[in-house]
């Protein structure tokens, strides 16, 4: 299946060591190689990038490594087909408007016999589970609330949410607005809360390390969320089966 990483800072904070390290798992130390996004948060705006080479050779990941684009909020994504073709419209994270402001998300799991009934103007373009999934989160987000809710009512609306579409299969995904990021697992995903004092972290599928101290302030914070740990030396903390949190300003919230 497909591999998620979400990042949520109180600070602008560049992701390149993270990503570094994730994307050797599209070719190098792992086999997702189907294609793979990444999507950055600035404000309300978004940067967001995708492709379906994997992500290993893909010219536009080599300029995600090296690029120091500094967001608060980032979804990344390696994708393993399970259900629709290897295209670029089929790449995550996904993104759609609503209440005024970018939403991401991305997904890994399969699932299977989930065919809601989509009404709104939330329609997939691509031909995922994935995509589908996001559309339907999204209609049901504009029905239970009429303005844009707190991040604790909306919170409790995707734990409702999640709990509905689990049944159909494996559903761990990453969701962020730009404010807050929210995190589902059904199997695995794990995170890590990086604050004072700042260590060094040594990735596990590359031969690279960093001294954090030396990047960050005394009042930084940032939360890391990925499928599986993406250092040797850090605690990471595992969620359980069900479980939905919510990242804010680097760190879990609820």
């Amino acid at each position: 299946m497909c591999q998620l990483l979400g990042m949520n800072c109180n600070t602008p904070t560049d992701v390149r060591f993270s990503f570094s390290g994730f994307a050797q798992r599209a070719g190098n130390t792992g086999d997702h190689t189907d294609g793979w996004g990444i999507a950055f948060f600035e404000d309300k705006g978004l940067r967001h990038f995708v492709d379906h080479e994997r992500a290993i050779d893909s010219p536009v990941a080599q300029l995600i490594r090296q690029y120091p684009i500094k967001s608060q909020n980032v979804i990344a994504h390696i994708r393993k087909a399970t259900q629709g073709v290897v295209s670029l419209q089929n790449c995550h994270p996904f993104v759609r408007e609503l209440w005024g402001r970018n939403w991401v998300f991305a997904h890994n799991g399969d699932l299977k016999g989930f065919a809601p009934k989509l009404h709104a103007h939330f329609h997939p373009v691509g031909s995922t589970d994935s995509e589908l999934a996001f559309c339907w989160i999204m209609q049901e987000l504009w029905k239970s609330h009429a303005g844009v809710p707190s991040i604790e009512e909306l919170t409790l609306t995707l734990r409702e949410l999640a709990a509905r579409i689990a049944p159909h299969g494996t559903f761990n995904f990453l969701l962020s607005s730009g404010e807050a990021l929210w995190a589902h697992a059904t199997t695995h995903l794990c995170y890590t809360e990086r604050r004072h004092p700042f260590a060094q972290a040594h990735l596990a599928d590359e031969d690279l390390s960093v001294d954090f101290a030396s990047e960050t302030t005394p009042s930084d914070r940032v939360a890391i969320i990925v499928t599986s740990p993406l250092t040797k030396n850090e605690q990471w903390n595992t969620f359980e089966k069900g479980e939905l949190m919510v990242f804010v300003d680097g760190q879990r919230r609820m």
